[in-house]
C-alpha cells in the first residue's frame, strides 16, 4: 500500500518538470568598465647625438647598452684642422695688437706735432697750412687706432668660435641614459658643414612613456586623466599602473583590411560577388610609468586597460541574464527560486543596473547574493550531460 501510494503521489501529482536553464549565482565583485588597447613601450627621452664638427672619427668611448652620464665624453674628433684654425685666429690677435702699439706711437707723434703747430700759429710764428696739415695727421692716426682696435675685437671673436669648434671635437652625453645605438665607427670621416650627422642615440629609461592605440570607436569615451595599467608579455601577471595623459588629436596609421565575400542567387545560373574595404584608424594615447629597475625597454608590446569606470564590492551578475528594459529603466531578470532537489520554480524580477560592461552587470537593486539568475536555455538531453558540453553551472 505504502509502495503504490508514493507511486501515485509522484506520477499524478507531481509538480510539472521546470525547462533545463543554465543559471549563475549572484557574486560580489570588483568590476571595471574598460577599453582595450595594444600599446608600445618607448623612451621618454631619446636624444640623437651628432657631430657639429667635420673631421675624421678619432675615438668612440661607448659601446650600445652602456650607461652614461650627462657630460660623459662618448667620442672624439680629430683635432688638428680645428687646432690650426685657432692657432691661427691667436695669432692674427697678436698682429692686430703689434699694429695698434704702432699707431698709438704714430698718434702720440702726431698729436705733438699737432701742439707745436697751434703754439706757433697763437704766436703768429706759424702759417695755417702747416697747423692744418698737423691735425689732419692726427686725426688720421686717431681713426687708424679706431680701425685696429675694431679688427682686435673682430680676431678675439675669431679666438672664441676657434675654441668652440674646437671643443666640438669632443662629443659629450647631453643626458643621463643608455646608449641604444652608435651609428658611426672609429675612422669615418663625419662632415658637419650641412647638417649634424648622428653618431649615437641615448635614451633616458628611468622613465618609459607608453603609447597606446586607441580604435576610433573607444576613443570617443576616453579622455586625458583616466586610471589605465597595462602587462607586457615576459610579465602576464605583473600589472603597471598609470594614468593618461594625452590623447593625439590625429590618429599615427591607418590599417587598410580588404575582404571579398560572394553570395549566390536562388537560381543555380547566377552568382554575385562583392568586395568591402574597412579602414581601421587608431588613436595614440600617452602616458609615462617608471621604471627604475630597467625591465621595460624599448618597442616592448603592453597590453593596455583603460578604466573608463569601476565599482568596488557591487553584486554582479552576467549581462546575459539581463531580459528586455522597461520604460523605467529597469531590465527583467529571470530567477531560479526554491533548493536544489526540492520543488522549484521560475520567477521574473525587475532589476535595476548600474555599471554594465557588456561581460557583466551591477545590480544596484531587485537582487541580493547567491540568487540564481538564468543566463541561457540548456541544449536537448539531459541536464546533466548539457551542463558537461557547455562547461557552465549545472543545470536545473
Amino acid at each position: 500500500l505504502g509502495a503504490s501510494a508514493w507511486g501515485i503521489k509522484k506520477y499524478f501529482f507531481a509538480p510539472p518538470a521546470l525547462p533545463a536553464v543554465i543559471t549563475a549565482e549572484v557574486s560580489v565583485q570588483d568590476m571595471e568598465d574598460t577599453v582595450l588597447a595594444s600599446g608600445t613601450i618607448q623612451a621618454a627621452t631619446e636624444v640623437k647625438v651628432g657631430a657639429q664638427a667635420s673631421g675624421q672619427i678619432k675615438r668612440l668611448y661607448v659601446d650600445v647598452g652602456d650607461t652614461v652620464k650627462k657630460g660623459q665624453l662618448v667620442a672624439e674628433i680629430d683635432s688638428t684642422t680645428q687646432n690650426n684654425s685657432l692657432h691661427n685666429a691667436e695669432a692674427n690677435v697678436a698682429l692686430y695688437e703689434s699694429q695698434l702699439r704702432a699707431k698709438q706711437a704714430t698718434l702720440n707723434q702726431a698729436t705733438l706735432a699737432f701742439k707745436r703747430q697751434k703754439e706757433l700759429l697763437d704766436q703768429d710764428a706759424g702759417s695755417r697750412a702747416a697747423y692744418e696739415d698737423a691735425e689732419a695727421t692726427m686725426l688720421t692716426a686717431k681713426a687708424a687706432i679706431g680701425e685696429i682696435e675694431a679688427q682686435i675685437k673682430q680676431a678675439h671673436i675669431a679666438v672664441d668660435t676657434a675654441k668652440t669648434n674646437l671643443g666640438y671635437t669632443k662629443i659629450v652625453a647631453p643626458i643621463d641614459g643608455v646608449v641604444i645605438a652608435v651609428l658611426a665607427e672609429e675612422g669615418r670621416t663625419v662632415n658637419a658643414s650641412q647638417s649634424a650627422p648622428t653618431i649615437i642615440k641615448i635614451n633616458k629609461l628611468d622613465t618609459v612613456e607608453i603609447k597606446a592605440q586607441i580604435s576610433e570607436a573607444d576613443v570617443v569615451r576616453v579622455k586625458p586623466g583616466l586610471p589605465v595599467y597595462f602587462t607586457i608579455m615576459g610579465e602576464p601577471d605583473k600589472r603597471y599602473d598609470a594614468t593618461l595623459k594625452q590623447i593625439e588629436p590625429a590618429p599615427d596609421s591607418e590599417q587598410t583590411d580588404s575582404t571579398s565575400t560572394s553570395s549566390s542567387s536562388s537560381t543555380s545560373t547566377s552568382s554575385s560577388s562583392s568586395s568591402s574595404t574597412t579602414s581601421a584608424i587608431y588613436y595614440n594615447g600617452l602616458f609615462q610609468v617608471p621604471n627604475p629597475d630597467g625591465k621595460l625597454r624599448v618597442d616592448m608590446t603592453a597590453q593596455v586597460i583603460i578604466v573608463l569606470n569601476k565599482a568596488d564590492h557591487a553584486l554582479v551578475i552576467p549581462a546575459t541574464a539581463l531580459g528586455e528594459k522597461g520604460k523605467d529603466g529597469r531590465y527583467t531578470v529571470r530567477v531560479l527560486e526554491g533548493e536544489e532537489g526540492k520543488a522549484q520554480r521560475l520567477v521574473a524580477r525587475k532589476v535595476r543596473v548600474g555599471l554594465n560592461n557588456r561581460v557583466q552587470a551591477q545590480v544596484l537593486e531587485g537582487l541580493k547574493e547567491g540568487d540564481k539568475v538564468v543566463v541561457g536555455e540548456a541544449s536537448g538531453g539531459s541536464s546533466s550531460s548539457s551542463s558537461s558540453r557547455r562547461g557552465g553551472p549545472p543545470m536545473f
